[in-house]
């Protein structure tokens, strides 16, 4: 993002100005602090090219000098939107989609969405990109469910930009800050694009759940299942699935692999995914993942493999309650915030599990994140 962004106030990227080692620096001191009591921190695994890695977008229209339309980002902490042409962590194609949609927008007329007033139309675009093959989705969030001159919008997006391959109308009638309403309608081409994650192929819709940074998503995966060490004779239990991607993934290295998830849509997801691949020993469960697992626990089912990728909150006492009942042999354990990874870690602990090695991930280079893959086994 432009340097004068983050003067103003943009919290997109606050590590920006710090030389890229001392940001890698930074974050291995910060989960060393935190989990080097359990084992040794292994070196943190940053990007070769840690620039234009983020596949998705958004972009949030307003207006200015009366009736000019912008689109960019809040400011941090409040609703003002920040104008924005380039970002340094965007693919360059998706800067290319944003200023298109938005020339067609102008074009067209449309009147940007008023929080406040409750008037206007168009609230947000989203754009994903494919690294396979370089197409673009663009999902124009819209107020109302008509969309005036919608074709000639289209042709004109298409002209500015042919890149995109699909674009989709999405409903957010709400007063929400949520981006996506629950109802769309695709204006253009497929409704989907097409991306390869680990050798497999995922197809990626306007409200499809897909890690961001798709490069060091391949090293984090690569990573989880080097730790659990499979040689196509393991059955793998993954747990909180989302739409099937670790899975998927490690299918091709395990005998089995079950995944549960409690999000319907997503289950759906992870088993058209499965029958695009043609992958054949995936089973996909929509369940609550603390309550399937006990259930397979008291009928005495078990796995060798637990792959386990919680949301921000961490997992819960009664998830890993229900994990150490089937007693795997191995446990990997996927974290984006080590802060609720290390309360887990220590109730897991005290169930008799050890931690035997510690690997952070840096997904989102410029930012304070960092993700943790932890490899954990019983005590002897």
């Amino acid at each position: 993002m432009d340097c004068k962004l983050k003067e103003k106030g943009c919290g997109g990227c606050p590590i920006l100005l710090m030389p890229y080692e001392e940001q890698l620096k930074k974050k291995q001191k910060y989960v060393k602090k935190l989990l080097g009591c359990f084992a040794k921190v292994q070196p943190v695994k940053g990007m070769e090219h840690p620039w234009h890695y983020r596949n998705k977008a958004i972009s949030t229209f307003a207006e200015i000098q009366g009736r000019q339309l912008i689109s960019g980002i809040y400011a941090s902490g409040s609703h003002y939107v920040l104008p924005v042409d380039t970002c340094l962590l965007h693919h360059p194609a998706l800067d290319e989609a944003i200023k298109a949609v938005r020339k067609a927008a102008r074009e067209c007329r449309y009147r940007a969405y008023d929080e406040d007033k409750k008037t206007g139309l168009i609230r947000h675009v989203l754009v994903r990109h494919s690294l396979k093959t370089d197409e673009l989705l663009v999902v124009l969030v819209t107020s109302e469910k008509v969309l005036p001159g919608a074709k000639d919008f289209v042709k004109r997006v298409r002209q500015k930009c042919p890149k995109i391959t699909t674009i989709v109308q999405n409903i957010n009638p709400r007063s929400t800050s949520a981006v996506l309403g629950f109802s769309e309608r695709v204006l253009y081409g497929r409704g989907f694009i097409e991306d390869c994650l680990g050798g497999v192929d995922f197809r990626i819709s306007a409200s499809s759940f897909y890690q961001v940074n798709p490069v060091q998503t391949e090293v984090l995966y690569k990573t989880a299942i080097e730790m659990a060490a499979l040689d196509g004779t393991q059955s793998i239990l993954d747990a909180y699935c989302g739409v099937g991607t670790i899975g998927l993934v490690a299918a091709g290295h395990a005998k089995s692999v079950l995944g549960i998830e409690r999000n319907g849509q997503a289950v759906k997801c992870a088993v058209e995914n499965a029958k695009i691949n043609g992958i054949q020993n995936v089973r996909f469960v929509n369940a609550d993942a603390s309550d399937a697992i006990q259930r397979m626990a008291a009928r005495g089912e078990c796995v060798d493999v637990v792959f386990m990728d919680p949301p921000r909150a961490g997992s819960t006492p009664q998830f890993l309650a229900a994990v150490n009942l089937m007693a795997p042999k191995k446990l990997v354990y996927i974290s984006c915030n080590p802060e609720t990874q290390k309360r887990d870690l220590e109730i897991l602990r005290k169930m008799g599990w050890k931690v035997r090695r510690i690997q952070p991930v840096d997904m989102f280079p410029h930012t304070d994140h960092v993700e943790t893959v932890v490899l954990l086994e019983r005590k002897s």
